[in-house]
Parts: C-alpha cells; structure tokens; sequence
C-alpha cells in the first residue's frame, strides 16, 4: 500500500499586518464615497468600475489619478485636500468594525503574535480608527507616507515587518482590495483576504474567506510555503 505523506505543518505566523480600510473597519465604502462625491461634482461619472480603481488607493495616488486619467482641473493638491477633509470628516463621524476584526486581534495578542496596523491612510486618519479599534492591540501601524512608496508597492508591509523584527515571509498580511493585496504579496508575505471589491483570487500564498468571523489563527488556513 503506498505511503501516503503527511500534510504540511502549520505553523502560526510570526506577526499579523492588517489593512485598516474596509479589513479592519468599514471605512472603505466611505472612501468610495468620498471619491464618487467629488466625481460626481467635477461632472463625472461614478459607476462602480470607475470606483474600482480607487479601491485601497492612497489619497495622493488618487488625486493624480483624477487629475492625469479623469481631467480634474483644480490639480493633484487641491485634488488631495478635498478627497482628504471629506474622507477624514466622514471617518470621524464614526465607523464600524468589521464583524470578527476585534476578536482577530485579541487572539493573535493572546497566542503571542504581534499586530500592525498598515494602512494607505493619513496618520490623522488612522489615529482616529484607532480610538475604536483600541491602540493597544497594535504593537505599531504604518501609514501613508511613512514608507518610501504606498501600496501597491511593497514598502508599507516591508516596513511594518522590519519594525517588528520579524521576516515578512512569516507574517499574514490581512487584506481586503487587489492594491493592498498586490503590496503584501510583493513583500513577499502571506495573504488572508477578505474583499471588499472583486479581484482577488485565491493562490499558493492566498487564502480568501467572507469574513473574519471564520478566521481562528490557532487552525491557521494554509501550510506555510517552504
């Protein structure tokens, strides 16, 4: 009778890096707001696919995007400042937490794994989500401008994982938009996925789920790579 291998260990990772907007926190359909508002106003359309490229972008990124590809006229820093006053007012009206996110990051703390906090929004931003989520279940957090370039760019998960000490390779970056998925698995981490706009699609390093309520890191939901 053939011998059939065992299956490859588990093992949990050695650091959690989460997305903030719409991981996290259901603050990216407040995002997309923010941004089909102001197209809407500059006289463009805002359909669904037009707010797909928006998804996960950091402000900067998405004020040139409305500028050089949309024909905005009022330039990239107007552009920015309006995208950002209007996201930030929204945001600090009061977000919701994504169902199973606190209970993600309380069992990450309990079995001894550390948590980040990498996001493409403004520290101000952040800093507010912060007072919901509790500062204290994050051992640093990573936001926009505080890496070389922002996501889709490797750098924000690079360097949240160089600021934990640990090899990005052993980490699961929890992700929510292709952008940020394109970043974490640029940086060579692993993937728990739970999208929040189509195109995301399961692979080697990528595991996909509906929701975070069907995460237990202690029965984690792929083999480490080799």
């Amino acid at each position: 009778m053939p011998v059939i291998p065992p299956p490859p260990a588990r093992t949990l990772p050695a650091a959690l890096l989460c997305d903030m907007d719409g991981t996290l926190v259901d603050t990216e359909h407040q995002w997309l707001d923010a941004v089909a508002e102001f197209l809407r106003e500059q006289g463009l359309a805002a359909t669904d696919e037009v707010l797909a490229d928006f998804a996960g972008a950091p402000v900067d990124d998405a004020a040139a995007r409305l500028v050089h590809t949309y024909g905005v006229r009022i330039g990239v820093t107007r552009t920015a400042a309006r995208l950002d006053e209007d996201f930030t007012a929204k945001v600090a009206s009061g977000v919701t937490v994504q169902p199973g996110a606190l209970r993600l990051l309380d069992r990450a703390g309990a079995l001894g794994i550390p948590a980040a906090l990498v996001t493409a929004s403004e520290r101000h931003v952040a800093d507010l989500v912060l007072r919901t989520l509790g500062a204290h279940r994050f051992a640093l957090s990573v936001t926009s401008g505080e890496a070389p370039r922002g996501k889709p760019h490797p750098d924000p998960y690079l360097a949240a994982a160089a600021g934990l000490g640990v090899d990005p390779a052993d980490c699961l970056a929890v992700e929510d938009t292709p952008t940020g998925a394109a970043a974490a698995l640029a940086a060579g981490c692993r993937l728990l996925a739970v999208p929040s706009v189509p195109g995301i699609v399961p692979g080697p390093r990528t595991a996909v789920v509906a929701s975070l309520e069907d995460v237990d890191l202690a029965d984690f939901p792929f083999p480490r790579p080799a």
